[in-house]
């Protein structure tokens, strides 16, 4: 059981790179379980999606500019370290978009947080032998 606890609201750093930006925040407010959101803009992106038969992350560039439409995401434990979680649906200029994990090499042009803290046991990620993936651990 979970409840929520502090909200977080901060503007990112130009030239950041945004999920790296928003773990450092959370890292730095000593928050390990919560939800995150973002909107705004990035110069340029980097976005995934698992490839569930080679079960690994297959990661795209964007190059050109994007408007963040949606970005959602969490904020658990991964071997002990902040690890921030989050999918990304982007614009470009004519409003098509693209979306799909939000990958390291997303460049902040402009963008605003929300992190949401939840106080309960920290949610951790361990390794899941049916998928691959890091996921969160169940607890009893």
């Amino acid at each position: 059981m979970y409840e929520s606890g502090r909200i977080i609201i901060r503007r990112l750093p130009h030239n950041g790179d945004l999920v790296n930006e928003i773990t450092e925040l959370a890292r730095r407010e000593g928050i390990t379980t919560g939800t995150v959101s973002a909107i705004g803009a990035v110069k340029r992106a980097r976005i995934g999606y698992y490839d569930q038969d080679a079960r690994l992350y297959r990661e795209r560039d964007l190059e050109e500019p994007r408007e963040i439409c949606s970005c959602l995401g969490n904020i658990s434990l991964k071997e002990g370290e902040v690890f921030v979680h989050a999918h990304v649906v982007l614009a470009d200029g004519e409003g098509k978009t693209a979306g799909g994990h939000l990958c390291p090499g997303t460049i902040i042009f402009a963008a605003e947080c929300r992190i949401e803290e939840l106080r309960g046991c920290p949610l951790e990620r361990g390794y899941d032998d049916e998928t691959g993936l890091a996921l969160w651990v169940e607890r009893e």
